[in-house]
Parts: C-alpha cells; structure tokens; sequence
C-alpha cells in the first residue's frame, strides 16, 4: 500500500475470534484438553457472563473467544458458525504429532488424513460439531 510523506505503516491483525458455545466449562475442558490449547484469560463479567479466551500453543497473536449463546438465536448457532464448511484452521509444525495426541484425547475425525500440494491435512469436528482443518503447510 502506497503511504503519503508522513504516513505511518498501518498494522493490523486479527485479536480474537468469537466462538459461540453452549458452556463455557465444557468448551474450556474441550479445547484444553482434546485441542491443547492454553486458557489466556477467564475473568467473570458478572450476570452469568464470562471473558473466556483460548489460543494454541505458540500462537502470538489469535486467539479464541468462548462466547456462551445467550439468545435462542445464539444457540441456534452453536455447531454451526460456518454452515457445515470448514470454519477454522488450525495450523501445525507436526501434522503427525497433533493428530495422533489430538486421536488419543478424543478427537472426532471426519475423514483420514491426506497429503495435498499445499501441505497434509485432516478435517476434525469441535465438541459442537464446527469443522475445523488440521493443518501442515508443505515447505516452500
């Protein structure tokens, strides 16, 4: 992007991507516990609500936010954020070690893992039932 004289760059990325889940316990334990992730931050916003954040291992910038529905159309979300297509991916330096950890810890796979030009591959389902890619890039 072209700056005029004096412009400062511009820097951005994304901070956090919402989540919306039925519990904000389960989908902790889940996402800990099957994914790995680490919890970043679980603070009470009073009424019930919380600020639950999530990020995987090594991960600088995004994270996820564990946002409990709180309206019947919320709920209606659950599971489906991205109306049945992949909604994430989550991005590995060991496809084998994540799958085989992510297998053991009770992760539902929806296919078996494939190599592609881009890199090797499988489609997983979060507790919810959203899609999410585990991914390993193919070195440049």
């Amino acid at each position: 992007m072209a700056l005029a004289d004096g412009e400062d760059e511009v820097k951005q990325h994304i901070g956090s991507i919402a989540l919306v889940v039925a519990d904000y316990d389960e989908a902790l334990a889940w996402y800990t516990t099957v994914l790995g992730f680490q919890l970043i931050e679980d603070t009470d916003m009073g009424g019930g609500k919380r600020w639950v954040v999530v990020a995987p291992p090594g991960a600088a910038e995004t994270r996820l936010l564990l946002a409990k529905a709180a309206t019947p159309e919320q709920s209606a979300h659950v599971g489906s954020q991205a109306g049945g297509r992949v909604f994430l991916l989550l991005h590995t330096d060991d496809f084998w070690r994540d799958y085989e950890r992510m297998r053991a810890a009770g992760a539902e796979f929806c296919e078996e893992p494939r190599k592609e030009s881009y890199g090797t591959v499988v489609v997983f389902k979060d507790l919810y039932g959203n899609k999410w890619d585990l991914l390993q890039l193919a070195a440049a």
